[in-house]
């Protein structure tokens, strides 16, 4: 007995052990930052002393304004100001967006601003989809403050939130918008806009009333955004609301003007909020004294998978030490919205983890969970160091006037980037499809890949680069092929859908006895769906590009806007609740 507990006590010491020393080494390969208002962006190399990787050098007059992001692959996304823009100064505005490659050529060069209209600011969001998330000013009058219920009769910077698809190679098209004017309340006047009788018992609004610690025209001062792709969410922080907001991303730009719509129901109101209940009258203690980066952590994080996370700068729950801490808290999810009893305040009364940083800084900064458990902590006034869950100090970096610092994994950096096609994605039963695949690294010399193809439903295999299959019965086939570089120990992957139907199940589906007609076609950007098929039907919409890649998913659509991506053969899918797939093959010419 005695021998078996010894046994026991080693084998539990010895996991222990290693749960330790995995979470005591450091994470990843790279870390990326560069330096506001300058023209340098780094990537260094923390298994050296270090030294960096890697630099990006900027034009003088596109000097960085505050967030710098590296997407899979080799391409910078990155915000500056342009030295036209002279009319916005509150801070950090910029107006402009880049996409620089790995060689340092600028792929894609956007400029947005307005005088008394809109300007960008803060942070930026790359999404996967290779659109970009800006945070705008969006200026109000004094008359329109006066007209929503303001008790101050007041210019108003109020925010937005755009998502840009590049057009070109200096234009986009904004494919969704969010304005946070849309979403106001007050008990101040019940004769104007937006009056409710009970504040707290609308915290799915903002109270256009509440101060805050700020001063108009800039009472809001969006910082950090952040998008849940699994969630379809995005998250914000405000300055002088010391809370981060969720709302949601699945809504049209015109269910996010309303109170409807979306996965969560609400359209563009806040599905949570957090961090100060006062700010829609609620009991409750503040947790953030100036709060910036809101973010999810991710789902891979050992320790606190999928919770929100936010930089409190000043620390008001410890103000004796006026510390800075990274705060992280675990919402309560509750589908796709969060559970709250109506009166009170938003859940968790307290954070799940408090890390005090090694200095203080009363602005900016950002911390990254890593999925060993670790953490990176990027003081954007001095240095940028990495911790280990028990607060142990592992790599540092001296990094003074930083944009936020991420880091990175060699896979993610220098592995290939994976891509699937096929000759056609609808296909009577019988015949052979194409399958094509390829690789590409910008940062390795000459690399060379092996491949693997599988399906599902599974029976097919292959290790080609291209090859043929016939698939054997009617139904949806998902083709995934996994690509590596065997040099590395890198893979990535990709997969292409097609659809096995009979020789007349292409273009004569139909479904409770109503036949799907789509139009025009070829379009010049809007297809239109026959409304005795919206009438009879529940559906899901989705577009997928000549490689199989959705672009484009929407409930319920009545019309489908392809303005924004370039001419070429589009396919349709129409999934409806009764699980009936009807798909059309659109031409796009511009």
């Amino acid at each position: 007995m005695k021998r078996k507990n010894i046994a026991v006590r080693v084998t539990i010491l010895l996991c222990f052990f290693a749960i330790t020393q995995a979470q005591a080494q450091q994470w990843g390969l790279y870390t990326l930052y560069a330096t506001k208002n300058g023209t340098q962006a780094y990537l260094i190399d923390t298994a050296n002393t270090p030294v960096t990787y890697k630099t990006w050098t900027f034009a003088t007059d596109k000097k960085t304004a505050y967030s710098t992001y590296l997407t899979v692959g080799d391409t910078i996304v990155r915000s500056y100001k342009p030295t036209a823009n002279t009319s916005w100064n509150t801070g950090p505005c910029h107006g402009g967006i880049q996409k620089v490659a790995w060689d340092g050529t600028v792929v894609w060069n956007y400029e947005y601003y307005q005088a008394n209209a809109y300007c960008p600011h803060h942070d930026i969001c790359p999404l996967p989809n290779g659109n970009v998330l800006l945070i705008c000013y969006d200026y109000r009058t004094a008359a329109e403050a006066t007209a929503a219920g303001s008790s101050t009769a007041a210019v108003f910077y109020s925010e937005k939130i755009i998502e840009v698809h590049p057009t070109s190679a200096t234009t986009g098209a904004i494919v969704w918008e969010w304005k946070l004017w849309d979403h106001m309340c007050q008990n101040y006047d019940a004769a104007k806009s937006n009056y409710v009788t009970s504040i707290v018992n609308n915290p799915q609004l903002m109270n256009i009333n509440y101060a805050g610690t700020g001063m108009l025209p800039d009472r809001y001062h969006m910082n950090g955004i952040d998008y849940n792709p699994t969630l379809n969410q995005i998250v914000v922080s405000m300055h002088f609301m010391n809370s981060a907001f969720v709302i949601d991303h699945s809504t049209t730009s015109a269910e996010a003007a309303g109170h409807t719509g979306g996965n969560s129901g609400k359209g563009g109101d806040f599905l949570y909020r957090w961090g100060n209940p006062a700010s829609y009258g609620a009991t409750g203690t503040a947790v953030f004294n100036v709060i910036h980066d809101a973010h999810w952590v991710s789902s891979d994080n050992p320790n606190y998978p999928n919770y929100l996370c936010g930089f409190n700068n000043n620390n008001a729950t410890m103000p004796a030490t006026n510390s800075s801490k990274v705060e992280i808290w675990n919402p309560p999810y509750s589908s796709n919205n969060y559970s709250l009893t109506l009166g009170s305040a938003y859940a968790p009364t307290t954070t799940a983890y408090e890390y005090t940083t090694l200095f203080t800084s009363t602005n900016e900064c950002n911390s990254q969970q890593l999925p060993n458990g670790n953490m990176l902590v990027n003081n954007s006034f001095g240095s940028i160091y990495e911790v280990s869950s028990t607060g142990t100090q592992l790599w540092t970096k001296a990094a003074a006037n930083s944009t936020h610092a991420y880091r990175y994994s060699k896979c993610y950096v220098r592995g290939p980037v994976a891509t699937a096609g096929a000759s056609t994605n609808s296909v009577c039963l019988g015949n052979a499809v194409n399958l094509t695949s390829s690789g590409t690294s910008v940062t390795e010399t000459s690399p060379t890949y092996t491949y693997s193809w599988t399906s599902t439903p599974a029976g097919f295999s292959s290790l080609s680069q291209n090859t043929s299959v016939t698939p054997s019965s009617i139904g949806n086939y998902t083709y995934l092929v996994t690509i590596t570089n065997t040099a590395l120990g890198c893979s990535d992957t990709a997969n292409v859908r097609v659809n096995v139907v009979s020789c007349t199940g292409i273009d004569e589906s139909t479904t409770k006895n109503v036949e799907l007609d789509i139009f025009p076609n070829p379009t010049n950007g809007i297809i239109n769906i026959n409304e005795d098929f919206i009438s009879n039907n529940s559906f899901q919409v989705y577009v997928r590009n000549s490689v199989g890649k959705i672009i484009y998913q929407e409930k319920n659509a009545r019309n489908i806007d392809l303005s924004a991506f370039g001419n070429g053969i589009y396919y349709i899918s129409l999934r409806t609740d009764d699980n009936k797939i009807i798909n059309k093959k659109v031409i796009l010419i511009k």
